[in-house]
């Protein structure tokens, strides 16, 4: 049995029907997919995914980039425009990359191109259960300057201000502080899927993943029921074990009573990240920039150089609306139109905020990206506004609007979602667990739901 069919619970689903056990996936949303899923939010055939739009990992990690997915890589993966209307823009080569970096490209090409050389090997160790490294001084490539807040990263390792912003809004992803030690990491993490991956999206829509997802579960025998949203464990069909694609809040809820105390109070005890605030637009054409190059790319960090950025972010940490977002902008029909009947444009933009706020950062996102494409604003033909709060009632799982599935702090990326050397285990030996809230942790990569059907394989199900 398992409960969710986000892509950690249709991969351990898979994980498990290939391992020739009879599965049930119980989902209760109308459709399967959790975060990936597309609607048709606004205007008749104008697709617009519900949470995740760009698949950075979906070709590097190991569940996925085994799957015939249908994506679409953009030329760049990522365009940071400036105010003095140029762009900072990654290539798919860091050595290319670097050269558009200036007195910084040397120190760019030292820091990130040994990583892309061994990319699947960084990503296989900090991708995997918790264990003893494989690749030691690979890792510890990775991990010392990573360990470093992603400020004083940036300062150490360069010295102008395109390489510096352009790590501050990689690092932003991790929706913390960039004066937190360990953002460092995921601005690295960031720029070498971009490098290695391309960051691509799934033509037609991310619920195509979700689709392909579902239909090889179905081919090796396994179901999926929607619209049957667990309340309970209790009373469910007999089952040897229990997959919970939850985090922990939602846990407690169907479970919390075959449960000891202890571990109860530690789930209680499991922090959320900020929320994020997001609009989706359809336009009448292609956004503006300023800076020609942002349309080589499908994902576009909108704020200006590092000092903005990591005020934006510490902002939020604090517990503050910012006056200048840091904006993650999508524009995904520049590169996949089969999203749209024949005319116009979709893109999406998002900024973080407190978790659960109701604050309304309409005028302030589209601000920002006006500020770099100016004349945006008159091509808006109708926004979909999503709080934080409307995030979660779409996916529970997002916690009062947290994407991530749970604060990914160092702390709680060791001991996620309590400290144990399996995570994915309970003191219930047939419940487990397979949501973003066990390593390692959020984004779509199917690595949570791989690991806890292999945890439940070699424990349970022998």
């Amino acid at each position: 049995m398992v409960v969710g069919s986000g892509p950690n619970g249709l991969a351990a689903a898979i994980t498990l029907a290939e391992a020739g056990r009879c599965v049930l996936v119980l989902e209760g949303a109308p459709k399967p997919g959790g975060g990936l899923r597309t609607e048709e939010l606004l205007e008749a055939g104008f697709c617009h995914d519900i949470c995740a739009t760009i698949l950075s990992l979906a070709t590097l990690t190991p569940f996925l980039a085994r799957l015939d997915l249908d994506l679409v890589t953009p030329s760049a993966p990522l365009a940071h425009p400036l105010d003095d209307g140029t762009a900072v823009v990654v290539e798919r080569s860091a050595a290319e990359t670097a050269a558009g970096l200036g007195v910084d490209g040397h120190a760019y090409a030292m820091l990130l191109q040994p990583l892309v050389l061994r990319a699947r090997d960084v990503l296989m160790q900090i991708m995997g259960p918790p264990r003893l490294p494989v690749h030691p001084l690979l890792l510890a490539r990775f991990g010392l300057p990573g360990i470093l807040p992603a400020t004083r990263l940036g300062r150490l390792a360069f010295r102008g201000d395109k390489a510096r912003a352009l790590l501050a809004g990689a690092a932003a992803h991790s929706v913390l502080s960039l004066t937190e030690a360990g953002t460092g990491a995921f601005g690295l993490l960031m720029l070498l899927s971009a490098h290695a991956g391309g960051w691509p999206i799934a033509r037609g829509g991310s619920a195509s993943v979700a689709d392909l997802l579902v239909c090889r579960l179905q081919t090796l025998g396994g179901q999926v029921r929607c619209g049957h949203r667990v309340s309970s464990l209790d009373g469910l069909p007999a089952h040897r074990v229990a997959l919970l694609d939850l985090v922990p809040r939602g846990i407690l809820e169907v479970a919390g009573h075959r449960l000891p105390d202890r571990y109860r109070r530690q789930l209680a005890a499991y922090r959320h990240a900020p929320g994020a605030f997001k609009l989706d637009w359809t336009l009448d054409g292609p956004i503006p920039w300023r800076a020609p190059e942002c349309s080589r790319a499908a994902t576009v960090h909108l704020g200006g150089m590092m000092e903005e950025i990591a005020m934006s972010e510490h902002e939020v940490a604090q517990g503050r609306h910012p006056e200048r977002p840091f904006v993650l902008l999508t524009q995904p029909t520049l590169f996949d139109p089969t999203r749209t009947p024949g005319r116009g444009h979709t893109a999406c933009g998002y900024c973080h905020v407190p978790n659960g706020s109701e604050r309304d950062m309409t005028k302030a996102v589209e601000d920002q990206v006006e500020r770099f494409a100016p004349g945006f604003n008159d091509l808006i033909r109708a926004r979909s506004v999503w709080t934080p709060r409307r995030l979660e009632a779409e996916e529970p799982n997002c916690v009062g609007g947290d994407v991530n599935g749970g604060r990914m702090d160092l702390r709680q990326l060791a001991a996620r979602p309590v400290p144990s050397l399996n995570p994915y285990a309970t003191p219930d030996p047939g419940l487990f667990l397979c949501s973003a809230a066990t390593p390692p942790g959020g984004g779509v990569h199917g690595m949570c739901g791989l690991h806890a059907a292999r945890a439940a394989l070699r424990s349970r199900l022998r």
